[in-house]
């Protein structure tokens, strides 16, 4: 395999459908599932606790095919969002989750775009019952035996990268038949790992890329490590050491942007 040839990191979202069949999910916008989370959402957090769920989900990853995974990786130019499916409704909600993420990511330039040659995020849209079916025309039946009985994921997503480490491309897979919350909680948490921190921990209580924690809205703490990733400090391919010397003037900026666009004390 060549150097330059791009790597693919996969990771599965929090969501499974048997954890949350049992939750009712009205047709309405307002998600009582989303609402009792968000009323009850930790916001204060030590700068410890921020460091250390940025340094666990954006090294490493829970599964990949190729390359290193101990350098930065993230989008170093404008990110385009294509909707690949379907049904109208959950196309509508998908950019309500993007214009969520532009407006609470300081240096991200994310948008929904209506030209799949434009974009360099595709989300696919599938019936749960084609999940399987359409990871295997992503990356063989192979791999997708692989995923199905290390990850049984109930959604999915992947980048690939370049040899410095950019993103240069992200796929994501969201089923639209297992109700709202199961959607939104997928579209949250596999678009925003699809941007980088793409390694779950089971170890941060706080995060969405803990497979133990399900949210369906952009919460502060991962505000705090999406603003941190995307600070022009923070470059693709710094290591371990380079990000923690400047992670300390960027923790200061990231705070007080966090804090104003939710109305933190």
């Amino acid at each position: 395999m060549s150097q330059h040839r791009p790597s693919i990191l996969l990771v599965l979202a929090a969501t499974l459908a048997a954890c949350l069949a049992d939750i009712p999910v009205p047709a309405a916008a307002e998600v009582p599932a989303i609402v009792a989370r968000q009323r009850n959402e930790k916001k204060v957090f030590t700068d410890a606790e921020i460091v250390e769920g940025f340094l666990k989900t954006a090294f490493g990853a829970e599964y990949h095919l190729a390359g290193r995974v101990d350098r930065i990786r993230k989008y170093d130019r404008a990110v385009r969002v294509f909707a690949d499916g379907n049904r109208a409704d959950r196309k509508a909600q998908l950019a309500k989750v993007v214009a969520d993420i532009r407006s609470k990511v300081q240096h991200l330039d994310i948008a929904m775009t209506d030209n799949h040659d434009a974009a360099n995020v595709v989300v696919k849209m599938v019936r749960d019952r084609e999940l399987y079916r359409t990871i295997a025309t992503y990356y063989g039946q192979e791999r997708a035996k692989e995923i199905r009985s290390s990850l049984d994921p109930q959604c999915l997503s992947g980048f690939r990268k370049n040899e410095n480490y950019e993103i240069e491309h992200s796929d994501v897979i969201l089923t639209v038949d297992n109700g709202d919350f199961v959607f939104l909680d997928c579209a949250y948490e596999e678009l925003l790992q699809s941007l980088g921190p793409i390694n779950d921990t089971a170890t941060v209580p706080w995060t969405m890329f803990n497979d133990s924690v399900s949210m369906g809205f952009f919460d502060v703490y991962d505000q705090y490590l999406l603003n941190l990733l995307y600070d022009p400090r923070i470059k693709p391919g710094m290591t371990v050491q380079e990000v923690k010397a400047a992670l300390p003037d960027v923790l200061t900026d990231v705070r007080a942007w966090v804090a104003k666009v939710n109305h933190l004390e």
